[in-house]
């Protein structure tokens, strides 16, 4: 099995090769190869892409759109980051539709990701421009957009918006306050309990996660938090009004609420995270080369663009920005610059250290079955 899976891809490595060091005609060349073998394959497994997530529902028809002949299969779109990585385990030997080839990772679990020889390397065409303090520099993963921790709050029901995390003890949000998913295995609520952390001093990493857990346990003792997943649709029933979520997400929640209810998305004074989620390519991919396909429209000009529309800063948003190839109208919509001049970008170590702590913790110290 692992020859039918390695050995598939030598029209992708030589496409690979060519792309990263012929330009012009040779780059489109070496394109058409890769999109010949990937049409060839004639499927791509994808796992963990809500369409409201950072524009994913407008990323993947574009690339349909761009290439007909490869199917989408679209595997649990609400699973985290855990659970995609559980998914390659679990189907090491399976070539069918429940073996994800790619897949969207929170940037602190990939590299254990690596270690354990779960992705391979791929290096794609715009390699150059994604920044290096987000990609492994052998490829197996690479850092595709990031956003800054935020509250989304339903406005019919909340009458005083907290501008912080401390704010969310008070009595004015019994009953109110959710995470997004799971923390032992959300890379995002896993991140949300940092950036509480954060706001109450502590330093990024382990010990920013030990002191978000204490801050949920209070919230949890008091009454405030609801151990449901908070998404749009609990935000509009009044399920959960306040939800602790990457701006992205919250801005796409609100344009789909159309008002209804209307809802403010707040970037905290304090603990501000920038979260970067990267890309890989499951080692067992069934689908090599259309995976492979599937990272250079991501990365190319046309899928950073769509990651912007979805409110995600992409990862070669420092480079497109400087060469003019962003729409204004898409710039203009994000929230303002001084949103973000507080963030912290964690470092691989420091996330790591922040995931060990909660997960492990928040059991013992919270003890709310979040699902």
């Amino acid at each position: 099995m692992k020859q039918v899976l390695t050995g598939v891809s030598h029209i992708a490595t030589a496409a690979a090769l060519a792309l990263a060091a012929l330009p012009g005609l040779a780059h489109a060349d070496a394109m058409s190869d890769l999109a010949d073998a990937a049409k060839k394959e004639g499927a791509l497994t994808v796992i963990a892409l809500p369409h409201d997530w950072c524009g994913y529902g407008d990323v993947i028809a574009g690339f349909k759109a761009k290439y007909p002949g490869i199917a989408i299969n679209e595997l649990n779109p609400d699973a985290g980051t855990a659970d995609e990585i559980e998914a390659i385990r679990a189907n090491k030997g399976n070539t069918g539709p429940q073996a994800p080839d790619v897949v969207d990772l929170g940037m602190a679990f990939a590299p254990a990701a690596k270690d354990e020889k779960l992705i391979q390397p791929y290096k794609v065409s715009t390699w150059d421009e994604i920044p290096d303090n987000i990609k492994d520099p052998d490829g197996h993963w690479y850092g595709d957009y990031y956003g800054v921790m935020a509250f989304g709050v339903n406005k019919d029901l909340v009458a005083n918006a907290p501008a912080d995390w401390p704010d969310l003890l008070k009595s004015d949000f019994a009953n109110a306050v959710s995470l997004t998913g799971d923390p032992r295995s959300s890379a995002q609520a896993i991140l949300a309990i940092m950036s509480a952390g954060m706001a109450q001093g502590a330093k990024v990493g382990e010990e920013g996660g030990k002191k978000g857990l204490e801050f949920f346990a209070q919230l949890n003792k008091a009454g405030n938090f609801v151990p449901v997943m908070g998404k749009a649709g609990t935000i509009a029933q009044g399920q959960t009004p306040v939800v602790a979520a990457w701006d992205y997400n919250l801005l796409a929640w609100r344009d789909g609420l159309k008002g209804n209810p209307p809802m403010d998305v707040i970037v905290p004074k304090s603990g501000v995270v920038a979260g970067v989620y990267v890309q890989a390519i499951s080692a067992y991919a069934p689908h090599p080369n259309a995976a492979k396909l599937w990272m250079e429209y991501l990365y190319s000009d046309e899928g950073q663009t769509g990651w912007l529309k979805g409110y995600c800063h992409p990862a070669r948003f420092a480079a497109m920005s400087k060469a003019g190839k962003f729409p204004k109208d898409l710039l203009d919509k994000l929230p303002p610059a001084a949103s973000y001049e507080a963030a912290v970008f964690p470092s691989v170590d420091e996330l790591s250290a922040n995931k060990a702590a909660v997960t492990g913790g928040w059991d013992s110290v919270v003890g709310a079955n979040v699902k």
